[in-house]
C-alpha cells in the first residue's frame, strides 16, 4: 500500500524480489512396535526427497539396519519398515 502512494506522489519505488523458498525437508515419524521399526514421510517440496531409514538394535549379537535409501515425490506420503531380530534400542531417518 506504501509503494501505491509512494508511486503516485511521483517517487520511484524499488522492490526487491522474493528470494527463493529454501527447500523442505519430508517430515518423518518413526515409531516402534516389538522389534519392527518404521518411518512414515510426507514430502511437501516439490522436489523429489531421498529418506533413509537407521535401527539400532539392542542386542549385541542382533546386527544394525542402515536400510536402502528411498524417493520420496512431491506431495507423496511414504511408509517403509525394518527390523531387528529381537528387542530395538533406536530408530531414526536420515534425509539425502
Amino acid at each position: 500500500m506504501a509503494a501505491l502512494a509512494a508511486a503516485a506522489a511521483g517517487l520511484t519505488v524499488l522492490v526487491a524480489p522474493l528470494a527463493d523458498a529454501a527447500p523442505t525437508e519430508a517430515k518423518c515419524r518413526t515409531s516402534v512396535r516389538g522389534s519392527v521399526g518404521t518411518a512414515t514421510c510426507f514430502n511437501p517440496d516439490a522436489d523429489t526427497g531421498c529418506i533413509q531409514l537407521h535401527i539400532e538394535c539392542r542386542r549385541w549379537w542382533d546386527p544394525d539396519i542402515d536400510g536402502r535409501a528411498v524417493e520420496v515425490g512431491p506431495a507423496q506420503v511414504s511408509t517403509f519398515p525394518d527390523r531387528c531380530w529381537k528387542d530395538m534400542q533406536r530408530v531414526w531417518v536420515t534425509h539425502g
